[in-house]
């Protein structure tokens, strides 16, 4: 058979696809427009005052749930679950190092409704504390002799824990004397011929 008399019919893709550059004018057009509104719908706002930071008027707890044994499972609530929980930013940190980064950084501080800005003091705020310093500072309560008797006490009570760490270790030592020091029957010992090593008996 030959193979001119029968033609391979087939798609033709050899063409390019020709764009409407109108179209793709029109949709860039509206794409701008709307970025534009979404910007002015963000700036409309007046910006969000913040307050200065204040130190915190409350106790850090970190040791409270030291060497505790809790069960914790997928489906308990994250104030229950392992590790630190904030309830501001309602999240769980694994470790104290990390939690203390978290209370004092930025998301934290401003769920809080704090800028990381410190409030500048004035002259007389300075002073004012320099005076309730002062007046709180006992003054001439404190002598040399004070000093001599509390760091005599001081090496006294270190001389005892010396002590008392010297004797513990020798009991320890005489204790594992006696363990390791096996019980032997004086008859074995003697038929065997050890009968007269270590005694003053005859």
């Amino acid at each position: 058979m030959d193979q001119s008399s029968n033609p391979v019919v087939g798609v033709d893709n050899t063409s390019r696809k020709k764009f409407d550059r109108e179209e793709y004018l029109q949709r860039a057009r509206e794409r701008e427009e709307q970025e534009a509104e979404g910007r002015k719908s963000k700036s409309r706002g007046p910006p969000v005052q913040r307050k200065p930071l204040k130190p915190r008027d409350y106790q850090v707890d970190l040791e409270s749930r030291l060497g505790k044994t809790q069960v914790v499972t997928p489906i308990a609530p994250l104030s229950q679950q392992a590790g630190y929980y904030c309830p501001v930013c309602e999240c769980v940190v694994k470790d104290s190092a990390n939690y203390l980064d978290h209370i004092n950084g930025k998301k934290h501080q401003r769920a809080l409704g704090m800028s990381m800005r410190v409030e500048r003091s004035s002259l007389e705020q300075v002073q004012q504390r320099f005076e309730s310093l002062k007046k709180r500072k006992d003054p001439g309560s404190f002598t040399v002799q004070d000093f001599d008797e509390r760091m005599l006490k001081q090496q006294q009570e270190e001389e005892e824990r010396k002590r008392l760490r010297r004797e513990k270790k020798k009991e320890k030592k005489k204790e594992k004397a006696s363990e390791e020091e096996p019980e032997i029957d004086p008859d074995v010992a003697a038929m065997m011929g050890f009968g007269g090593f270590g005694t003053s008996k005859k």
